[in-house]
Formats: C-alpha cells, structure tokens, sequence
C-alpha cells in the first residue's frame, strides 16, 4: 500500500460499530504514512499552517521517531502498534474539550472489544488503557484554536520498558489484531462516541467510560502530589473522585493517576 493511500473498507469494522445509525457506515478517511516525527505533531502543524483537516481524519504511522505521552513522556514506536491522530472541531454547543479525553477513551475501548472480545481490558483516568492491570494504550490531548488533536498509541505487539509501571500488548494477552483492521474499527469508534458527546451529552459518555473501567474501590495514587485514595467514580463533569482513608471524597481535575500496587504500600 502507498503512503497516503486510505485503508480498505472492511465489512468487518463495521458489524460491531454504528448501530444507532440509519444506513452503511462508512470508514473515515485514514491516511497512513511510513514513517514520521509525531502523527500529533504533524497534524498540529496543519491546522497552523491554515489547511483545512476535516473532523474524523486519521493520520497513522507505521513508525514515529518523536512519539510522546502526557507530561513529555517518550511513547514505544514498535512496527505493528497502532500510533495515530485525528482532529475534533469544537463548536460553541459542544460539552467541554477536556471531557475529550473520556470520548477517546470509550472509543479506545470500544475498539478492542470489538476486535479481542473476553480480554480483561478496562480504562484508567484520565488516559491510559489497562489490560491485566499493565498500561496498554494511551490518549493525549493537544489543543490549537477551536480543534483538539487527539493522538493514542495502542501496544498491539510491541511493549516498552517503563521504570514506574508494567506494560502490555494485545498479542501478549492472545488478541493477535492487525494494525489497520485496528484503525478502521477505532476510526468509526471514534465518529460514535463524538455522536453521543454531542448528541446526549457528557452524562452518556461518563456512563459509557464507567461501564468499561476498573471497579469502583480501585486503590489509586495521584503521582505529583503523592496522594492516596480509592476510585470512586467521576463527578458530572468528568472529574475523578478519590475518596481517602478518612472516607472524604476528593475531586481531581488533572493529573497522573496510576493504580496503587502492593509493592508501593510495602507489601
């Protein structure tokens, strides 16, 4: 396949996906590239640039040589993951932009069930996906003017090494998903759970994300400010409730947030 060419439309990806729609589903656009700095990057220096990019284009790569994660963290450019971007116009009547991250999430989710049904994945606040409690995928954010670029980075058969927490990868845990099987099925994810942010509202999409993250009493640490807790749900507007030792309930507006492991409480 040439780069630049669009992913073939599967009949597959679109079984699973799309049921409150009349009609065919259609794939979005998915421009693949063979290799590149940051497909965020990238799409960032776009819309800079003045050039339109339509809502729900994906750009992926087969490789990154500047991928990265929240708080500037390095994120693993292993040949068969997933590393793509995608674009989302805000307009005035939208819910917040920060509650993006949880559309992301849901469609993130929604993806791998489709295609690995039965694997134990579930998400983590703000934005990471966990499979067996390992870091599987992440989600980041980058805003210019009135468009989100929305990058996720999926450990489909490559994991790195993190020194302050264990990963994963899909083919690991027995769900062998090919990489563009796998963009076609979050693209149309992705188009939605934008439908249901716009549509319903962020309550369906909070209960969307709910239904498909680690159980409520979940032990938590907010990493900058050492803080311990337990998950206990989100507030109406997204944010993560952590409720303390002492039965008090706090709200965290932004973070990191990692599952608190035995090893951590001197176990």
């Amino acid at each position: 396949m040439a780069v630049g060419d669009r992913l073939p439309v599967h009949s597959h990806a679109r079984d699973r996906f799309g049921e409150r729609r009349v009609g065919a589903v259609l794939i979005p656009p998915i421009e693949r590239v063979a290799r590149t700095g940051s497909t965020n990057a990238d799409l960032l220096a776009r819309l800079a640039s003045g050039e339109h990019v339509g809502e729900s284009h994906w750009l992926v790569a087969d490789r990154q040589t500047a991928g990265r994660g929240r708080l500037g963290r390095g994120w693993n450019d292993g040949q068969g993951n997933f590393m793509g971007s995608t674009v989302v116009h805000l307009t005035a009547a939208d819910p917040s932009a920060a509650t993006l991250a949880l559309v992301a999430g849901v469609a993130l989710a929604k993806a791998v069930a489709a295609l690995a049904p039965g694997l134990d994945a579930q998400l983590k606040w703000p934005n990471d996906l966990l499979v067996g409690g390992a870091k599987c995928a992440g989600i980041l954010m980058e805003r210019t003017g009135n468009a989100v670029v929305i990058g996720m980075g999926v450990n489909l058969v490559a994991a790195p090494e993190l020194p302050d927490r264990p990963t994963a990868t899909l083919a690991a845990n027995g769900a062998a998903i090919d990489r563009d099987r796998f963009a076609e099925a979050l693209a149309i994810a992705m188009i939605d759970a934008l439908w249901t942010w716009r549509q319903e509202g962020i309550g369906s999409i909070i209960r969307a994300w709910l239904s498909q993250a680690h159980p409520a009493g979940t032990p938590l640490r907010v990493s900058e400010q050492g803080i311990d807790g337990f998950f206990d749900g989100l507030a109406p507007d997204g944010a993560l409730r952590l409720r303390r030792e002492g039965g008090e309930t706090m709200l965290v507006h932004a973070g990191d947030v990692e599952l608190r492991r035995p090893v951590e409480e001197g176990n």
